[in-house]
């Protein structure tokens, strides 16, 4: 019999309820539906954010084991941190490295925290954030080099550098071209356009429903492509989100808050600050990390915090790690639906109202992620289809980490230690 393939999408900020209440904007992926099985509602992790997030799909572990706590380093003096794009910072075992151990051929395409990894054929999600650098060098030292080139050499014109909706156009042009040339055992492909589009216009916008429907488009013609690979009737699909967003209208700047009281040192006119903090805050959008360090009265420290405008709950590191989360905090901070945190100092009051002249420049937002899943209406969800998947059937609920033990089990793999989630039973064919 025959190696099954698997071909994973993820929909970047897709949530159950623009399946459930936007089903006619989304024909192919109805159709998918329809002869697969829709896991309704999946709860996400703490915080739900892009890197942590794909980390938990696809090692089936919580940030906390993993490693991939944030999507952006602690660097306080720099305005635009390094994100955590290398596989090296990976403290599990991702899916795609029990694949090739087991002599699998494994593509991926934006898929993030893959940079430097072992993937047969790389793009890897990375962006120049040095002035001495370019997207071309970045891209070639963490991607596969000549895969790279080469895709770029065919579907290069399509992209205008990082934009949406051009980044996705081909990203799919090379997911396309691989699956039909390459045939590559296990492929992952994450499309960034709808959550490019909340984040600046917001979650229901107008712009946000017509990418939507550019996503159901790029489904559909990488599902066309197994069938004139000749791999179709053997790949399962999974197509999938990584969080949802909410709309937010209000910033929170708690370093501002601890600068006020000597914790840490602003930079002159800049947002940024030193590294000598006691206390600092590193944003999750939705949520926050507070870390300290020296002698810190942690009593006064919390107390201060609840007190600022917009913050609903503050976890202390004990909770954290039980959620899941980074477990070096000392504390975890939720916002209210409608606030979201930054990390910058200078700024004119600690709570901050968006001004809509500045939306879509660097931290300034319509829409935004990283809240608890616990917040009501955010789930996301996921549909799987293909020969070892159920027909027409749906599950109700999942979690996120329960995605990747799923994938493994439809490849028929498994991971070397135990994972936090567990297959999803109810997608199986009996």
């Amino acid at each position: 019999m025959s190696q099954k393939k698997l071909v994973v999408i993820s929909l970047d900020s897709l949530g159950f309820r623009d399946l459930d209440e936007l089903w006619d904007l989304v024909p192919n992926i109805s159709r998918v539906i329809n002869r697969g099985t829709w896991v309704k509602r999946v709860r996400g992790i703490f915080p739900t954010l892009t890197y942590p997030s794909h980390t938990s799909i696809i090692t089936g572990q919580y940030p906390a084991v993993h490693g991939i706590v944030n999507n952006t380093k602690l660097q306080p003096r720099r305005l635009s941190p390094d994100w955590y794009w290398y596989r090296k910072d990976v403290k599990a075992m991702p899916l795609y490295d029990v694949a090739h151990q087991a002599g699998l051929t494994t593509a991926a395409f934006l898929w993030p925290v893959t940079a430097g990894s072992q993937i047969d054929y790389n793009l890897a999600e990375i962006f120049p954030n040095r002035i001495w650098t370019n997207q071309v060098l970045v891209s070639l030292k963490a991607s596969s080099p000549y895969f790279l080139i080469q895709m770029n050499h065919r579907y290069g014109k399509l992209r205008h550098g990082i934009k949406q909706p051009w980044l996705d156009d081909f990203i799919t042009a090379c997911a396309v071209d691989t699956l039909e040339n390459k045939r590559p055992d296990l492929t992952l492909i994450h499309l960034v356009d709808m959550d490019s589009m909340r984040h600046r216009y917001g979650v229901r916008s107008p712009q946000a429903k017509e990418a939507l429907q550019h996503l159901d488009g790029r489904v559909a013609r990488i599902i066309a492509a197994t069938k004139q690979a000749g791999t179709f009737d053997q790949t399962n699909f999974v197509l999938l989100g990584d969080h949802y967003q909410i709309n937010v209208s209000k910033m929170i700047h708690l370093n501002m808050l601890f600068a006020h009281h000597g914790w840490l040192s602003p930079l002159a006119g800049k947002t940024t600050y030193r590294d000598n903090w006691q206390v600092t805050a590193k944003t999750c959008d939705g949520e926050t990390y507070v870390y300290t360090r020296g002698n810190v009265n942690l009593g006064q420290l919390k107390q201060l915090i609840a007190g600022v405008e917009g913050v609903e709950h503050i976890y202390d590191g004990a909770e954290a790690v039980k959620l899941g989360a980074d477990p070096r905090c000392t504390f975890l901070i939720e916002a209210k639906p409608g606030y979201y945190f930054t990390d910058e100092v200078n700024r004119p009051a600690i709570v901050e109202d968006v001004d809509p002249a500045t939306l879509g420049t660097h931290d300034r937002y319509h829409g935004v992620h990283g809240y608890g899943p616990s917040q009501p209406n955010y789930f996301t969800t996921a549909v799987f289809a293909g020969p070892d998947v159920k027909t027409g059937a749906t599950v109700a609920g999942a979690h996120l980490v329960d995605e990747g033990p799923t994938f493994a089990r439809l490849l028929g793999l498994h991971y070397p230690a135990p994972t936090a989630g567990q297959p999803i039973d109810g997608i199986f064919r009996k």
